[in-house]
């Protein structure tokens, strides 16, 4: 049997000190047909010089501008003709043979487009890191979560999601995807710029037909906050934004409008606690989400039907402020479709 062409596409704006710090990793990859990327978005760091000096055998793509995220990787894409391309953070760090269970776990099965890996912390690696954990849900107002991470509670890892399950949504820290799926679902949205677009894919790709799952026997290491951190107003604004526009994009319109107003009375009491705690600059950035995402959930024409829908039918949130379900093993399992 043939082996697949992988490549990996690493997306990168002015971090030469966390590429110096993870690339050489990412290098040592063992894999038999392996292309190596690095689609540099207009850095002015010295990344690119360095990434040729030191890796002549790293495929240099360099944009004309900062795409960021989602027009970054698509570019690279569109540019390369590997039959799985791995999305990859430039804060990722990897061991030689974390490729190898994706791609089995990928060529298991023609209907899995997408698999992502563990991803555990970058500093204490026995903890989950909070992009992606062991693989995501989605409840019924679109509020993502994770085996081994609800909103900012961490699990340590031991073993307790070390199964393959088919997932909602995998992570785009480390995300491997099917190209010939891709040409049906289409790329990452361009109009998300950064976060969520790889959720909102993977929605496409289920309404489809296509699986989305974990491969527990691979293991990469994320550093996480390397373009925004977790806690940043300007993070919380891209998640929430986009949120509602991919919302907008996969429910049909009537399902949408039950979800939008609960969402609102939601993301409206959360806004006001922050505000009155002198959390002005979060309180502001979620209304700015909402006003930013109006006009952009306009371009959209929103399906008939709705297609997958979110796996978790309860919220998340009310779950875990007000039931205390601290961790994804408190939650119970008849609750998921």
């Amino acid at each position: 049997m043939s082996v697949p062409r992988v490549t990996v596409i690493i997306v990168s704006w002015n971090a030469l000190p966390i590429v110096r710090r993870c690339l050489p990793s990412v290098a040592r990859t063992r894999w038999p047909s392996l292309e190596l990327v690095l689609a540099d978005n207009a850095s002015t760091d010295g990344t690119a010089a360095w990434v040729q000096q030191q890796f002549p055998q790293i495929r240099l793509i360099r944009h004309p501008e900062n795409w960021k995220f989602s027009r970054g990787n698509n570019e690279a894409i569109r540019q390369t003709e590997g039959d799985y391309i791995v999305l990859l953070n430039n804060d990722v760090e990897v061991p030689p043979d974390w490729l190898e269970p994706l791609v089995a776990r990928a060529e298991s099965n023609r209907r899995i487009a997408a698999v992502q890996p563990k991803i555990l912390q970058f500093e204490q690696r026995q903890m989950f890191e909070y992009a992606g954990a062991a693989g995501g849900y989605l409840d019924r107002l679109g509020y993502p979560f994770a085996r081994g991470r609800i909103f900012d509670s961490l699990e340590s890892d031991t073993g307790q999601y070390d199964t393959s399950v088919d997932l909602d949504w995998a992570s785009g820290a480390a995300l491997l995807l099917r190209r010939s799926a891709l040409a049906h679902a289409g790329l990452l949205d361009e109009q998300f710029e950064m976060h969520m677009e790889e959720i909102d894919l993977c929605w496409r790709l289920r309404t489809l037909g296509y699986r989305i799952t974990i491969a527990p026997l691979s293991r990469v290491y994320h550093i996480g906050g390397a373009s925004l951190d977790a806690q940043s107003p300007r993070k919380l604004y891209y998640n929430v934004r986009n949120s509602l526009v991919m919302l907008r994009k996969n429910l049909s319109a009537r399902a949408f409008r039950l979800v939008y107003w609960q969402r609102l009375m939601m993301d409206h009491g959360i806004a006001k606690t922050w505000l009155t705690r002198g959390r002005w600059a979060r309180g502001l950035a979620l209304y700015r989400a909402y006003w930013d995402a109006t006009p952009m959930m306009k371009t959209y024409t929103p399906p008939t039907e709705s297609g997958a829908l979110p796996s978790y039918r309860r919220s998340i949130l009310i779950d875990h402020v007000l039931r205390r379900k601290r961790v994804f093993s408190d939650l119970n399992p008849g609750d998921f479709r």
